[in-house]
């Protein structure tokens, strides 16, 4: 009986140390890297996250104002010196991957992220099987912004087209950047993605342009530019005589003033039956891996917290980014912002940005280019097949040797 006794007060000093551990949390310092103009808001998110769980309200938090642009490549050059959190954009994660600058999701909270976030965004931050980082915004891609007293239906590009000519009306689309261009490819089916190795060299990809399919999206290239209301561009500052134009939440304001009461926004139409897709963009926190495992715990607990419905929602609110929280989506604020509003219907049809080498944006340059210069006119479906093979060989050679 004595042995029994002295078993269950070992085990309740024991059950007492692990939950006087969980109760001190960790009190160290951690720093946090964010766009400028979020710094505030981050700092304020912090005091907020203390308060409810006050195991860190001892925590040291630094906060700076590191772009997602630079964070990447700092952490990239030195990731022992760079920051415990960091933003950075979607186009980035494979090569943080590769440089061992991001630690695994904990399985708790990927679980979270993916029942509360669109699908875009948890694509985003996943990299084969597994979770890299959590999803702060789905804001970065293109739709349809058009003037409603011209285009009467803008579910199809040839109404929209047949609305601007008969108005006298431009219609805007960028169709000779890489970016833009794959608007078609992707809608009509077509993938162009590259893979990268534990180092973060380009060493495959997967393309299949040089396909019916990719003759399909040349083709309606073609048609597109061929239209007397058509005009090469995406910068709405730039637009005149606008009747609707190919552009990002970036230039809403513009927009706006354009158009003023006639504005509107909706996903990209289709053309030749099939949707328009492309290239969706995201911002999202990494956490770096950690020595401390209570640090890293830390570290994981205010990245989801920074990354939470509640913070998205207010985040919004403070500086106009987009949520990737589906909750938060739903917010009277964002379902009220017509540019978002049109963003987040076309995500769905999107693929997100992975890491292209540089020569693919000039060898879409110059596809696009050739178009725009009516090269293709003309040709029939084999020589844009043709096109096309030199097109996704040439893609091929941008591999590491």
């Amino acid at each position: 009986m004595k042995k029994f006794l002295a078993l269950v007060l070992c085990l309740m000093m024991a059950l007492s140390m692990v939950a006087c551990a969980n109760a001190e949390g960790y009190s160290g310092e951690v720093k946090i890297w964010v766009a400028e103009n979020t710094v505030d808001f981050t700092k304020a998110q912090v005091e907020a996250f203390k308060a409810e769980y006050p195991e860190y309200a001892g925590m040291t938090v630094i906060v700076e104002p590191v772009g997602e642009g630079d964070a990447a490549t700092n952490m990239l050059t030195d990731v022992e010196a760079g920051a415990d959190i960091f933003g950075f954009a979607q186009d980035q994660l494979n090569r943080l991957v590769a440089a061992g600058a991001l630690v695994e999701v904990a399985p708790e909270n990927a679980e979270i992220i993916a029942a509360e976030n669109d699908a875009g965004a948890v694509g985003a931050v996943t990299m084969g099987d597994v979770m890299y980082a959590y999803p702060m915004t789905s804001d970065n891609g293109y739709f349809l912004y058009y003037d409603k007293s011209v285009v009467t239906d803008p579910t199809s590009i040839e109404a929209i087209l047949a609305d601007c000519e008969a108005a006298g009306k431009n219609f805007y689309m960028e169709i000779n950047s890489g970016w833009y261009q794959t608007a078609f490819f992707f809608g009509a089916g077509c993938t162009l993605t590259y893979s990268t190795d534990d180092s973060g060299n380009l060493v495959a990809m997967d393309c299949n342009y040089a396909s019916e399919n990719g003759v399909k999206a040349l083709k309606s290239m073609i048609k597109v530019a061929m239209s007397p209301a058509f005009v090469n561009g995406s910068s709405a500052a730039n637009a005149t005589n606008l009747g609707a134009i190919v552009d990002g939440t970036w230039d809403a304001g513009a927009v706006q003033q354009i158009l003023g009461e006639n504005y509107a926004a909706v996903k990209l139409p289709t053309v030749d039956g099939y949707q328009l897709g492309g290239f969706g963009g995201f911002k999202m926190l990494g956490v770096k891996p950690q020595i401390d495992d209570a640090k890293l715990a830390a570290c994981d607990a205010l990245a989801l917290y920074l990354t939470s419905e509640s913070a998205q929602t207010a985040r919004f609110e403070a500086v106009g980014w987009g949520p990737s929280n589906l909750k938060a989506q739903q917010s009277e604020g964002v379902k009220s912002n017509v540019a978002l509003s049109a963003l987040a219907d076309q995500l769905q049809y999107t693929m997100p940005q992975g890491q292209y080498p540089g020569e693919y944006w000039t060898l879409a340059t110059a596809l696009g280019d050739d178009i725009l210069a009516d090269k293709y006119d003309t040709y029939t479906d084999d020589q844009l097949m043709d096109v096309l093979v030199t097109f996704q060989t040439t893609a091929g050679t941008y591999l590491a040797k």
